[in-house]
């Protein structure tokens, strides 16, 4: 299966649909990251609970991102000291990722535009949020490779030949 998902679809079908899907592992990529709300019933709570309670279910979650998030965000994340705590929760920062992807446990992933901001994946009205486009994919090959890729890029990988090492924050190669 290969579907494209759009604008407002995909809100319910990433955050709401594939993330909380994850039962080994998550892996998020994305350039930018904002303290996003995401619906729980008739309230919202903020995506930072919803990836605190799937490390406290055994779900092992990766976060990659370009730059370091806002004040907000970073207030949220204090909240949430199982994210600081737990060997299950892994944040990694590199300024040359322009990447939007979200993968569930290898099996299913979305590749598209969105960064994970609440205007990027839909959380925001339908009148302020960004026009977004994406791809759901459970193909293995698709999968396989993309895994690979951002595993690759998670242990730094490119580090050592990169030409953006003088602004970046933290090698990932250690050096």
């Amino acid at each position: 299966m290969r579907e494209l998902i759009l604008n407002e679809e995909i809100h319910p079908r990433v955050i709401g649909e594939l993330v909380p899907s994850a039962r080994r592992f998550l892996w998020i990529v994305t350039a930018d990251i904002k303290d996003m709300h995401v619906a729980r019933g008739r309230r919202s709570v903020p995506f930072l609970q919803v990836l605190a309670e799937l490390v406290e279910a055994g779900v092992a979650v990766r976060l990659i991102h370009a730059k370091e998030p806002g004040p907000r965000f970073r207030a949220d994340f204090d909240r949430y000291p199982v994210l600081v705590e737990s060997d299950l929760f892994e944040r990694v920062l590199c300024p040359r990722v322009h990447t939007k992807a979200v993968i569930a446990d290898g099996k299913r992933a979305f590749v598209g535009s969105p960064n994970l901001t609440g205007a990027g994946m839909g959380a925001k009205h339908a009148d302020k949020r960004n026009f977004e486009a994406g791809f759901l994919t459970d193909e293995a090959a698709d999968l396989v490779k993309l895994v690979e890729w951002v595993d690759a890029l998670f242990i730094g990988d490119h580090c050592t030949r990169c030409r953006l090492r003088d602004r970046c924050p933290d090698p990932l190669d250690g050096e």
